[in-house]
């Protein structure tokens, strides 16, 4: 028996081609009609699939809209109409071109420009949106009045790199400051060994066990501090049994630390941010942060 499914599209037949403002300027002329929504048939297998096919892939797609493209359905019979023209032109290549650069204007605006201008935030220099996409676009039509390709990712990068600098002392500058003055008045403290790594420490506990290689897994409890005395970190917090890991795998001045600590040692560490995390931002711990650990190495797990 045929069937007949009559498809009713309220997104494309409520679309209209005059805003209701400009109707009510123009009541004397004669509005446009609304388009006729052409009834589907199935009349086929193979009508059926297809129809029940292209509605099967739509599951989903509206989450997907709103979440990755910031789509608005309120304006569906938009995206309809986008949709629709497209399938109209078929695999012409200027359409391919057309629709091309559409979707790398949207990756463009919502992706690498909040990018680029969060990296420039706090720095001598700032992203504008419309030279952006000015550079953009001459690149492509190889306009060169003002840079070459190769001049102007040279300029780029080098005035990346010096803003970042700039960037980061501005923010981390301060920080990086007060912990080279704590280790430096710390070295002078009673009991304290100062490295040439720059690594200081103060003997708690002294062991008397084995000294672990880099390699071997090492048993360890231990609690980090920042420099005001903040606690970041303890291994308390991750179950009542000793830390397991192996020396390498851990920051620089742990490494060193562990590997001339023997068994049953207890130490304070202090370590500076070049045998930490560096310029790295690691939830409590701003870049450039000197950190202050007491440790108990515990065991060695046997291989």
């Amino acid at each position: 028996m045929k069937r007949v499914i009559i498809l009713a599209l309220a997104l494309v037949a409520g679309a209209s081609l005059y805003s209701v403002s400009a109707a009510s300027k123009k009541k004397d002329k004669k509005q446009p009609a609304t388009p006729v929504v052409e009834a589907v048939k199935l009349t086929t297998g193979s009508d059926s699939v297809s129809y029940a096919a292209g509605m099967s892939i739509t599951n989903g797609l509206i989450p997907f809209l709103i979440q990755q493209h910031g789509v608005d359905t309120t304006y569906m019979a938009d995206f309809v109409r986008g949709f629709q023209e497209v399938e109209k032109m078929g695999t012409d290549p200027k359409m391919k071109a057309y629709v091309a650069g559409m979707e790398i204007a949207n990756q463009v605006r919502d992706r690498m420009l909040p990018s680029l201008v969060k990296d420039f935030t706090d720095s001598p220099d700032s992203i504008i949106a419309s030279l952006l996409y000015r550079g953009f676009t001459d690149a492509l039509k190889k306009d060169t009045t003002l840079f070459t390709q190769q001049a102007a990712e040279a300029f780029f990068s080098e005035k990346q790199r010096l803003d970042q600098a700039a960037k980061e002392e501005k923010l981390y500058g301060p920080n990086r400051d007060a912990g080279e003055k704590f280790l430096a008045e710390n070295a002078q403290k009673e009991g304290v060994v100062a490295l040439r790594s720059g690594l200081q420490y103060k003997v708690l506990v002294k062991g008397e066990g084995v000294i672990p290689q880099k390699t071997d897994i090492v048993q360890v409890n231990y609690e980090g501090r920042l420099i005001d005395g903040t606690v970041f970190d303890a291994s308390n917090r991750h179950g009542d049994k000793p830390m397991e890991f192996r020396p390498d795998q851990v920051i620089a001045g742990w490494t060193e630390a562990l590997t001339m600590m023997p068994v049953g040692s207890k130490w304070q560490l202090y370590i500076p941010y070049k045998l930490a995390y560096g310029n790295r931002n690691s939830g409590e711990i701003k870049p450039y942060s000197a950190l202050i650990f007491d440790v108990e190495l515990v065991g060695i797990v046997e291989k």
